[in-house]
């Protein structure tokens, strides 16, 4: 995948090519490095000049100087600093490791960034499928965070377009008749994290067709995932 290529046709292609095919009422879950890739969202290192901060807050972590730049670039604000450890909160709202800056499926000496506007670039997607298909089909643009308080990685909803990203059962009844209060499930995370068992990490698969999953269409976004500041109870 390069800068420019036609990422929906070529995703098209690839499931023609492996006997699948995209129908109506399918969810599609692409990884956001190729994403990223095909909007030219890759960075050489050694183009990368890192400030005086950088170098500091690189040697407190233990990572490349130009890494941490980009790192910055990419961020808000800085959460929390440690050995191994910066995490930030992106300028799309996001609090993750790195601001999403990989390093991993590049080629050596460049790093990935997280695209501009994820929830646009998925809108671009579903639009272009459309063009090519004539079917509507939600887009999920996943990408892998660490949680808090929970050991291991995940992979969350990051863009979305043509799909609700809540299942609400607010005012619903469970089984013994009590109404729900707070019962609100966040099935494009869910979703992207089930997309993730079909692709694995190493076995260059970067998209996976979800079928017979009961979403709601609609204009959602990842944007509206983002627990407001005034809300959160850890900030």
């Amino acid at each position: 995948m390069r800068a420019g290529d036609d990422l929906p046709a070529l995703l098209l292609a690839a499931a023609v090519s492996n006997n699948k095919s995209l129908l109506q009422g399918d969810i599609l879950v692409v990884t956001q490095k190729i994403v990223s890739k095909a909007e030219g969202r890759v960075v050489a290192l050694a183009s990368v000049a890192p400030s005086s901060q950088a170098g500091e807050m690189a040697e407190t972590v233990g990572k490349d100087a130009r890494m941490v730049e980009l790192i910055l670039r990419e961020s808000k604000r800085v959460v929390r600093l440690a050995p191994g450890v910066l995490i930030t909160e992106t300028r799309h709202g996001f609090v993750c490791a790195n601001s999403g800056v990989d390093a991993s499926n590049i080629d050596l000496g460049s790093v990935c960034l997280l695209p501009e506007d994820p929830d646009g670039s998925a809108q671009l997607l579903r639009h272009r499928i459309q063009d090519l298909l004539g079917i509507e089909v939600p887009i999920v643009i996943s990408d892998t965070f660490g949680r808090a308080w929970r050991e291991g990685q995940t992979n969350v909803a990051i863009g979305i377009a043509g799909m609700s990203p809540f299942i609400d059962y607010v005012g619903r009844r469970d089984t013994f008749g009590r109404e729900l209060q707070v019962s609100t499930l966040a099935v494009a995370d869910e979703l992207a994290s089930a997309a993730e068992l079909a692709m694995g990490k190493l076995d260059r698969v970067p998209a996976v067709i979800v079928r017979g999953f009961p979403f709601t269409p609609g204009s959602g976004s990842a944007r509206e995932m983002v627990r407001p500041a005034e809300r959160d109870l850890f900030r």
